[in-house]
């Protein structure tokens, strides 16, 4: 999740399409030029060890857009594919 956080503020679109599940990957990621990431918190995680197949974070992730403070909560779903944890989707929260 860090990761993957860390790419969307340097906008590594390869890495993100790479550890992003085949089902649910989109063609491309679409950067907002005025966003700027400020800060990620992660609040839980449920499984995701070596010996699971499947994991969740619970994350918080901060940003500005246009000079304006906004937030993104998420619960996101990864699992591991060929020995990699993918990114599959996630349910935002209020």
């Amino acid at each position: 999740m860090r990761s993957r956080y860390a790419a969307f503020v340097v906008r590594d679109e390869a890495y993100l399409l790479r550890t992003w599940h085949p089902d649910t990957r989109p063609p491309s990621v679409g950067f907002d030029p005025g966003m700027r990431w400020t800060g990620l918190e992660i609040e839980a995680t449920s499984e995701g060890t070596a010996f699971h197949t499947a994991g969740t974070v619970t994350f918080l992730a901060r940003y500005t857009d246009a000079d304006a403070p906004g937030e993104l909560h998420e619960r996101s779903r990864f699992v591991r594919l060929d020995g990699a944890w993918v990114y599959v989707d996630g349910e935002f929260l209020d």
